[in-house]
């Protein structure tokens, strides 16, 4: 049985496309044969009328060096806040054993809130 996985993409990736070949100064043809699609895909592409699979997103950003997150999300959307972001700098310090110990307690209360949440819900 053949799986099929839909991504609803943000309004940034057609943005984002175009600000990708136009910043790497190439044209829509140009585009389209560097990750090896029609040049009418890259038109849907950059009109927001269609939207890549997982597999060209990965194709797209390896080609040009890029994040598959800086091209489907909003700038700050998966950013953590500023208190979140100094907590995690403060783990580069830690042992790898300490940052193990750290990533289970994290885990750990993940999964409590997702039982919690759930056991609202259901």
């Amino acid at each position: 049985m053949d799986t099929q996985i839909t991504v609803f993409i943000s309004m940034s990736f057609p943005t984002r496309f175009l600000q990708l070949r136009k910043d790497n100064g190439l044209t829509q043809q140009a585009m389209a044969d560097t990750i090896d699609i029609h040049i009418t895909q890259v038109k849907r592409y950059e009109a927001g009328t269609a939207q890549p699979s997982l597999e060209m997103l990965k194709k797209i950003a390896t080609a040009f060096h890029v994040t598959t997150d800086w091209l489907i999300f909003d700038d700050g959307e998966r950013e953590p806040n500023d208190e979140l972001r100094l907590q995690f700098e403060a783990l580069q310090s830690f042992t790898p054993e300490e940052k193990q110990v750290a990533k289970s307690v994290l885990e750990g209360l993940i999964l409590k809130h997702d039982a919690n949440r759930f056991n609202r819900v259901g």
